[in-house]
């Protein structure tokens, strides 16, 4: 029986890439997940870039505005607002119905490091779907070697829920060869996210959260230290 790979693209859209990946997915009849920074979604020609995904019938996630720092490290307890509920908000109609959000693992690192308990509550009170990942071949650091290592993770799950991404770091050339090669394995590809990589879906935890929030920030007055 075959294997299914989930393909998601992180960072996008860009003018020089997503057109490009764009073109292929349409080439091979694949959709995919496009978890896209508000930042990226400033200009009319990124948006259109948004809207056209859309249209081809791959769904759209936030991925936070600028990227910058894990919401599980900052400090600001409004950063979960400006980073989510603004990128949302430029998304907007062509949000997923589950409202999905990926948040920024700092290289694809799982841990508490990705949710602060603020952001966990706005993920909560406003019904988003989390999808995290299994499979994180580190395209930006590796763009001609990405292929051999994303087939290899694959090749050691049952369901892999790949993150490549669409922007400058000439990786997305070999997006042709990989799929050809997966598919010359036997691999089949599908929109879908694997059960276990999607602990939260539209607010409710269907898996065990607490792994992923990081510990509460308490600042203490002069008087209580």
């Amino acid at each position: 029986m075959s294997r299914p790979i989930t393909l998601t693209f992180d960072n996008g859209p860009t003018t020089a890439v997503t057109p490009h990946v764009l073109d292929v997915l349409a080439r091979y009849g694949i959709r995919t997940t496009f978890f896209v920074l508000g930042q990226n979604l400033m200009s009319r020609e990124t948006m259109a870039l948004a809207q056209r995904a859309a249209e081809q019938g791959h769904w759209i996630g936030n991925h936070t505005y600028t990227h910058d720092v894990p919401l599980g490290e900052t400090t600001d307890p409004d950063a979960p607002l400006k980073e989510i509920g603004r990128t949302q908000d430029l998304i907007g109609r062509l949000a997923h119905p589950d409202r999905l959000f990926r948040p920024f693992g700092g290289g694809g690192v799982l841990g508490t490091h990705l949710l602060s308990p603020e952001a966990f509550e706005l993920l909560k009170t406003n019904r988003y779907t989390c999808v995290f990942w299994n499979s994180i071949p580190r395209d930006w650091e590796d763009p001609d070697g990405w292929v051999e290592t994303a087939l290899a993770q694959a090749r050691r799950l049952e369901w892999a829920l790949t993150v490549l991404h669409d922007y400058e770091t000439g990786a997305m050339r070999n997006l042709e060869a990989y799929l050809d090669k997966a598919l010359a394995e036997g691999f089949t590809f599908r929109q879908e996210f694997p059960p276990d990589c999607v602990p939260m879906v539209r607010g409710r935890s269907v898996l065990p959260m607490e792994a992923f929030i990081a510990a509460s920030r308490t600042t203490l007055s002069p008087q209580e230290t």
